[in-house]
């Protein structure tokens, strides 16, 4: 299989991604986080505050806030327990047990991994890897690499003038154990979820937080120690107390090699742990993964988004304020039903709250918009509504700008987009919102290349994080979906004539509790 035909599989075709006689070997799963060895460590606090309301904003933070920031963006935060079938005859093997975090992830895997450059006090600067297990920093490199990161970024944002930077990485066996070449697709969404969490913590701790998406691979890999064959980064995302635009240059400066940008520093030798006693290869993975690399500034580009014109009959959605809730409450109290969901109505301000809280929120700065034009976001959303009040049952557009739903096609589409699922986990019977999010059927290949796949499905998941948490705040609940015929959605919605086409489905509403068994792992 070549790239293009992954790339079209992997959206359009998904039983062809992975072989047929593919079997998951469990007993030898790797861990859900890396775990270095012999390397110094930094602990972390334990007291994490249980509300990120009134954080104070006190100059360049300490430990101290750092330990909170991780922990709420990628931490460990609940252990579970339960049962995955009530009619088994032994109950004992019919339990399921996980350790969760705020962020969701495709089979609870968590593929990714948090590095951050820091410079605070007491604490040596450098490089370190958040040890997700034991809560603590473990050092990979000391020393300042202002310099070396801001030239790895195209020189557009001085790394000098912020505290720390995080790089958030795929590790891509963790999840390619269980879904083979299909794991590509979820790679990149699940990172995507994670920055969008990334992005939401940072407002609480008023941050400033832009999103580099375009970097010199070979260059940041090099500065952490990660071995391209296993591990890359996806994206760099540098941490101020600044509010300013950090991309304040239209042009890159100068042109920066990621091979001669390499060879300025030595490599980092190092060991770590990651369970599973045979790791298979994974060629397609890493082949799309050296064609997605940036080997000089000089191929970084800008991009923006062609308007969306679907016609129709206009819906206009009552005025709401903006969305404001305790973002810690509302990770504790989110949920993924499944068979959970209850077909309950839904009222108009509820859905208008939803859908403007998860645009609202999306906005933010990155290396692909110019800044000194207001571009549309390059995702947006589309749902098949049913039970609505005073809201026709059928297929919609929101647009974010007007605040309005625009028409596609009347009628209950609960049943099309039931035959178009995979499994049998989602009854959409009695989901009132079935959500998708809706993006370039060319994934920017033009603009961006082999890259520009994954970019795009990491703002999907940066849409779908906050979409999420949107949910929660109003007691909905929200549950990702891949296993869907995008054929199917993408003929509901009359995507193909306007180049688009549905990226990921988010069932969306009232549920009832699992039983299950929960505890929260912290103070």
């Amino acid at each position: 299989m070549n790239l293009e035909a992954l790339l079209h599989n992997l959206h359009f075709d998904i039983d062809k991604v992975s072989p047929p006689d593919w079997e998951v070997d469990w007993d030898d799963a790797p861990f859900t986080y890396k775990l270095y060895r012999g390397l110094p460590v930094i602990p972390l606090s334990l007291e994490v505050p249980l509300t990120l309301n009134g954080m104070e904003e006190s100059g360049i933070p300490d430990l101290g806030k750092i330990g909170h920031f991780l922990w709420y963006v990628y931490g460990l935060t609940q252990f579970s327990e339960s049962m995955m079938n009530f009619d088994s005859s032994d109950p004992t093997s019919n339990l399921m047990q996980s350790k969760r975090r705020f962020v969701p992830s495709g089979g609870a895997l968590y593929p990714n991994e948090l590095y951050v450059y820091l410079k605070i006090e007491n604490l040596p600067s450098g490089v370190y890897h958040y040890d997700v297990a034991h809560h603590r920093l473990v050092l990979l490199r000391e020393g300042n690499f202002d310099l070396y990161i801001s030239r790895a970024l195209g020189n557009r944002c001085d790394v000098s003038d912020c505290f720390g930077t995080v790089f958030v990485s795929t590790m891509f066996w963790k999840n390619f154990f269980k879904y083979n070449n299909f794991a590509y697709r979820l790679q990149g969404l699940d990172a995507g979820v994670l920055i969008g969490q990334l992005l939401e913590v940072a407002k609480c701790f008023r941050f400033a937080s832009p999103v580099c998406f375009q970097f010199l691979d070979r260059a940041v890999n090099h500065l952490l120690g990660l071995s391209e064959q296993e591990e890359s980064v996806y994206a760099v995302i540098p941490l101020s107390m600044e509010s300013t635009s950090f991309f304040y240059k239209g042009n890159i400066d100068g042109d920066e090699s990621a091979i001669e940008l390499c060879k300025e520093l030595t490599a980092i030798q190092s060991t770590h742990y990651v369970r599973s006693r045979r790791v298979l290869e994974f060629p397609l993975v890493t082949k799309m993964n050296e064609a997605s690399m940036l080997e000089s500034t000089k191929s970084f580009r800008q991009i923006k988004e062609d308007p969306i014109n679907c016609g129709g009959q206009t819906v206009t959605l009552p005025h709401v304020k903006r969305l404001s809730y305790d973002l810690a409450s509302v990770c504790r109290k989110r949920f993924s039903p499944e068979k959970d969901f209850v077909l309950g109505k839904v009222s108009q301000l509820q859905l208008a709250t939803l859908l403007k809280g998860a645009m609202d929120s999306f906005s933010y700065e990155n290396d692909l918009d110019d800044i000194h034009q207001k571009q549309k976001p390059r995702v947006s959303l589309y749902g098949c509504l049913y039970n609505v009040d005073d809201i026709p049952n059928g297929a919609y557009h929101y647009d974010s700008d007007a605040h309005a739903l625009r028409s596609i096609q009347l009628g209950d589409q609960r049943m099309p987009l039931q035959l178009g699922l995979s499994g049998d986990n989602v009854n959409l019977f009695q989901v009132p919102l079935s959500l998708h999010v809706v993006g370039d059927n060319n994934h920017f290949k033009t603009k961006l290349g082999y890259r520009g796949y994954r970019i795009q499905q990491m703002e999907a998941g940066m849409l779908v994080q906050r979409l999420l948490l949107a949910a929660s705040s109003l007691g909905f609940g929200g549950h990702p979906l891949l296993g869907f015929d995008v054929n199917i959605s993408d003929e509901i919605f009359k995507l193909r004539p306007q180049g688009k086409t549905s990226l990921i489905q988010i069932p969306t509403g009232p549920y009832r509790h699992r039983p299950w068994l929960s505890g929260g792992l912290h103070s």
